[in-house]
């Protein structure tokens, strides 16, 4: 399998460090850059696109109250919500369209929670999550953190694969019945991983 180069661009003039990643396939590049609000939109709808691509018919109420839970907390106050927590959050574009997001915010004591990771469903299948979860990783490494959480739904088979993959260790596997801004509760399996780097 032949491995895609991954390598550092110069800081941005916010004097960022992990301020942008390109990624080259084909012509097209990809960066990742530090969410500003001018993304606000687009890290809306792809939320919205993705999880409503998750509902299956019996769930579509159930999402749809997930979604709006999660707008009103985080998603349409990500600078607020992730400064509040001790984080970041990042988008991932091809030319200038957003194809990607993720963010991190402080976990247990010495370590990030990732949270948010999402592609664009017509971006999928060519490293960009995997991308993501590299500088994600190099953050963390940068400020000496030393563990990476995550959990994610059983729903989301090629985001388990991804992280199984990538090292991550299944911690525990739990039936969430309670709904949150985090989790859509209705009986949805949650998957908890960790990653030491």
């Amino acid at each position: 399998m032949r491995r895609r180069r991954l390598s550092q661009e110069a800081p941005s003039s916010s004097g960022d460090l992990c301020s942008s990643f390109a990624m080259r396939k084909s012509a097209a590049a990809l960066f990742i850059r530090p969410f500003t609000e001018r993304d606000a939109l687009r890290v809306r709808e792809l939320f919205v696109t993705v999880n409503r691509q998750l509902a299956s018919p019996d769930m579509r109420e159930a999402f749809e109250a997930y979604i709006s839970r999660s707008l009103a907390a985080e998603i349409d106050r990500i600078a607020d919500y992730y400064r509040e927590h001790g984080g970041g959050f990042w988008v991932a574009l091809r030319g200038q369209r957003i194809i990607g997001m993720f963010g991190l915010e402080r976990g247990a004591p010495g370590s990030f929670e990732l949270r948010r990771m999402y592609v664009d469903p017509f971006a999928r299948r060519v490293g960009v999550a995997s991308a993501m979860l590299h500088f994600a990783e190099d953050h963390c490494r940068r400020l000496g953190v030393r563990r990476i959480e995550l959990s994610t739904s059983e729903l989301q088979t090629a985001a388990i694969a991804l992280y199984k993959r990538a090292g991550y260790r299944l911690l525990r596997r739990v039936v969430a019945s309670k709904a949150s801004h985090k989790t859509i509760g209705g009986g949805v399996q949650r998957y908890y991983f960790e990653k030491w780097l």
